[in-house]
This record gives structure tokens, sequence and C-alpha cells, in this order.
């Protein structure tokens, strides 16, 4: 599951798992007006294009699988900080909103925004953990230096 042939530089870090622990398996039919479904049958949606891209609306779309992935995992990763750290997250929730747009090199590109809300903490140590939690989460490992993430701590 890793492409062992990309160029590393000694100043990146590491990312990669050392184990892989679960596999998720899904299958794409039909593509952004389709169904998609895993393995498990524990997901089964109808896809299709937004009405921002010109299509009916009557599915979900990949940026909402995407942002309802990366919100999930981020306020895991941010649980978990806080209770390593003592702290309790009671309340706290993580929402994501995903753009999808052109980019330069005639393609499609990705732009994320977390919003995070800690109403229990203070500020500064809300900020520590949001921070803590953006190096733990494996989605923004894997988006880290390919996507613009901006995390809005509120």
């Amino acid at each position: 599951m890793t492409d062992d042939t990309a160029a590393t530089t000694d100043t990146a870090v590491d990312t990669r798992p050392t184990k892989i622990m679960y596999v998720a398996e899904a299958t794409a039919h039909g593509g952004r007006d389709g169904f998609v479904s895993s393995l498990d049958g524990q997901l089964a949606l109808q896809v299709a294009m937004p009405p921002a891209l010109g299509g009916d609306g009557n599915g979900t779309n990949p940026e909402q699988l995407f942002a309802a992935g990366y919100s999930s995992c981020f306020h895991n990763a941010l649980v978990l900080v806080g209770r390593r750290a003592g702290f309790d997250l009671t309340g706290s929730t993580v929402a994501a909103k995903v753009g999808i747009g052109p980019n330069k090199q005639k393609g499609y590109g990705l732009a994320v925004a977390l919003s995070v809300s800690l109403p229990i903490l203070d500020q500064g140590i809300a900020a520590k953990l949001v921070d803590a939690a953006h190096e733990v989460c494996p989605y923004s490992n894997a988006t880290r230096g390919n996507i613009d993430v901006t995390i809005l701590l509120g």
C-alpha cells in the first residue's frame, strides 16, 4: 500500500504506517453518477453530481464522503490527545467543508476547512490540542502538503 519509488527528502516527516491494522474496501459503479458500496455492506450509497457542478444532487458525492471521513477522524484524534492530556472534551465537535475546483494543471483539486468547537476549554489549551490532533490524525497526515487545510477554532 506504499509507493517505494516515491522520492523523499531528509527533512520530510515519514507518516506512512509501520503496520496496517485495518483495511476498508469500497467499490464505485458509475463514477459521480452511480453507486458506492463497502465490501462489508455497511456503506451503500447513491452518488450524484452536486447541482453546483451541473448534476441533480440526488445522492451523496465524494466531497461529502471526504468531509464526513475527515471530520470524524480528526475528532477522534482530538479526543485521543485530549484524553492523553487529561481533558474532558464532552460537547466538542468537528465540522468539515471540502471544496473542489480547477487547478493550474488543468485538473481538479480540493481544499478543506475544519471548524473545531471545544466549548469547555480555554482557547490556549484548545489551540494546543487542535495542533496535536492535526499531527496525529491520519487524514491530516495524508493531506499535509497536498491540499490546503484550514483549521478554525471557535
